[in-house]
């Protein structure tokens, strides 16, 4: 945001708006708490584990009071890491990236072709190559070692029965039988073993009609009227969406297929791995049900969605504090069938939000969460950390780089020991999107990513029902200690203007005039100079109906020894109105 000064002031009281810069990374108090003295050996695990979580809680409590003490407490919360957004094009990406991508689709595509993904049956085109006996069908199919034994016991049994004639023919019968059922046995087991790749490989997406549908050269050639029958028995490709996205269908499925990447570091197995994984437990989880199932509104004050960032991302609020209702915390997470409605219940609540999202190369793919620790329960709600480490772990595994920033904002002292017992349950590249803001730098730290008109009242910024919207720009102003700053309004002709102004913290006066701009004209106070408190409102909004032309001058006097940010917008509307 550009710099801005006071129009029309006194140089003394001139003011200079420092623009939003990024604070500096500083080491979680948890890491250096841990790196001062190791733990006493313990005589058993159980004790272990008991001991080192009852030092680290204490170690904190005793450097986050003693900041607490020296004022300085906002210091000793860990900041950001320096996170940004990659690209989703694959044109953007390094060779090696890019050759990781092809590699993936390769699997992908093979995986897709022999029916790999989720454990999925024997496709009907398949069965009906089966034998139709029906004793075929009642015995499973034979398998290598089976084949072994079963060649083994008839040449025993041939050269049994030839050594008890005379007649050489018979030999010379049971040693043809012999060798036929050692070669019937060795082509079953060549066929069990490429019964999924011989099959599905003979249909592939790339080959053109003519040549998915040749035979075997040992085969039949096909006659006339019979190339449907022959089509209709090859396996297809599996058909696989996730999140709305068919895999490989186009464009849109290299971006999915990044996410994946990068969640790996670009090693193409494990990536794979991973998809794999994640389909199947989409598929077990009943994912495509869940969308539809009703929870009811209970939840929707805990987790909303609610504007945009600077960058187009879709904002999500989780608001904790409202677990501070007992009857509330009671009907969600007294026991394990409600834990698991509350898992299924976020789970939807996410799914329905990425199915909202852009996956075109070059789009809006990931979210922003804001986390309000704000009253939030405290170490001892035990139920509330399993349900948390739980999802935490569904969430990473499988829904790879959906978070374009995690900010954590009303931080009390004790989150740092949760965030040391969950940070081993997240990578390094999950890490270094977080950002954490005390009570007191909460709306600052918002505002270095989302702007004013987005961020709800509740947080400091102007977001709310009324005759402004998300899209009314709010301009940002320093107004500094024991200061004046005045903003003025323009108005040529007649109108109705409407305006918000709010201080972040208030304690400060304001009064709105208006000045005419003929010599003959009296000053007209709209608002005498008051001084607003914290518990008078936070968003002070005010009209006037001009009749001549002049200017609506704002003036807002900070007395305190605190720099404060101001934020105002304004609109113009006919006089009639």
């Amino acid at each position: 945001m550009a710099d801005q000064v006071q129009v029309g002031a006194p140089p003394a009281d001139k003011v200079v708006v420092v623009p939003d810069v990024p604070l500096a990374e500083k080491p979680p108090v948890a890491a250096a708490a841990a790196a001062k003295e190791p733990p006493p050996v313990p005589e058993s695990e159980e004790e272990l584990v008991k001991q080192k979580q009852v030092e680290d809680a204490e170690a904190l409590e005793t450097k986050i009071s003693d900041a607490v003490a020296d004022g300085d407490d906002e210091e000793k919360v860990p900041q950001s890491g320096h996170y940004k957004e990659e690209s989703t094009r694959v044109a953007d990406l390094l060779e090696n990236e890019k050759k990781a991508v092809e590699e993936l689709k390769v699997l992908v595509r093979e995986a897709l072709n022999k029916h790999e993904f989720g454990g999925f049956a024997m496709p009907q085109q398949q069965q009906q190559q089966q034998p139709k006996d029906d004793s075929a069908k009642e015995e499973p199919k034979p398998k290598a070692e089976a084949v072994t034994e079963t060649v083994a016991e008839t040449k025993e049994e041939s050269i049994a029965q030839a050594e008890t004639g005379d007649d050489e023919e018979k030999v010379a019968t049971a040693t043809i039988r012999s060798d036929a059922v050692e070669d019937d046995g060795a082509k079953t087991v060549e066929a069990i073993e490429d019964t999924i790749v011989s099959v599905s490989a003979s249909v592939q997406p790339e080959q053109p009609p003519e040549a998915a549908s040749k035979e075997p050269s040992d085969a039949k050639p096909n006659v006339e009227g019979k190339d449907a029958e022959t089509v209709s028995n090859k396996v297809l490709p599996q058909e696989v969406s996730i999140w709305g996205i068919p895999l490989l269908a186009d464009e849109r499925s290299d971006v999915i297929l990044l996410k994946f990447l990068r969640a790996r570091d670009f090693k193409v197995k494990e990536a794979f791995t991973m998809l794999q994984n994640t389909i199947r437990w989409r598929k077990e989880f009943g994912i495509d049900e869940l969308v539809e199932q009703d929870f009811g509104n209970d939840l929707e004050k805990v987790v909303f969605m609610h504007g945009f960032d600077k960058e187009g991302h879709p904002v999500c609020y989780n608001v904790y504090g409202e677990f501070q209702n007992k009857d509330l915390y009671q009907k969600t997470f007294s026991d394990e069938e409600k834990r698991q409605n509350f898992l299924r219940w976020r789970i939807q609540f996410l799914e329905k939000s990425i199915r909202k999202l852009d996956f075109s190369p070059g789009g809006i793919c990931t979210i922003v969460q804001i986390n309000d620790l704000k009253n939030s329960p405290g170490l001892t709600k035990w139920e509330l950390r399993q349900a948390t480490k739980q999802a935490l772990q569904l969430l990473q595994d499988n829904y790879p780089e959906f978070v374009a920033r995690q900010v954590f904002i009303n931080v009390p002292w004790w989150y740092l020991a949760v965030n040391k017992m969950i940070s081993p349950f997240l990578t390094q590249r999950t890490r270094s999107k977080f950002v954490f803001a005390g009570p007191s730098k909460s709306a600052e730290n918002l505002f270095r990513y989302i702007a004013a008109e987005q961020v709800p009242v509740r947080y400091g910024g102007l977001s709310k029902d009324g005759e402004f919207g998300n899209t009314d720009a709010v301009t940002e102003i320093t107004v500094k200690p024991a200061a004046k700053h005045t903003v003025e309004f323009p108005v040529t002709e007649a109108c109705l203007l409407t305006w918000e102004v709010r201080v972040m913290g208030w304690e400060v006066n304001y009064g709105a005039e208006f000045v005419p701009s003929g010599e003959d004209s009296y000053t007209i106070i709209i608002q005498k100079s008051k001084k607003v408190g914290c518990s008078e409102g936070e968003v002070v909004c005010d009209n006037f109906k001009v009749g001549e032309p002049g200017k609506v001058v704002l003036t807002i006097h900070n007395p305190t020894s605190k720099k404060k940010k101001l934020l105002y917008r304004l609109k113009t509307m006919p006089a009639s109105a």
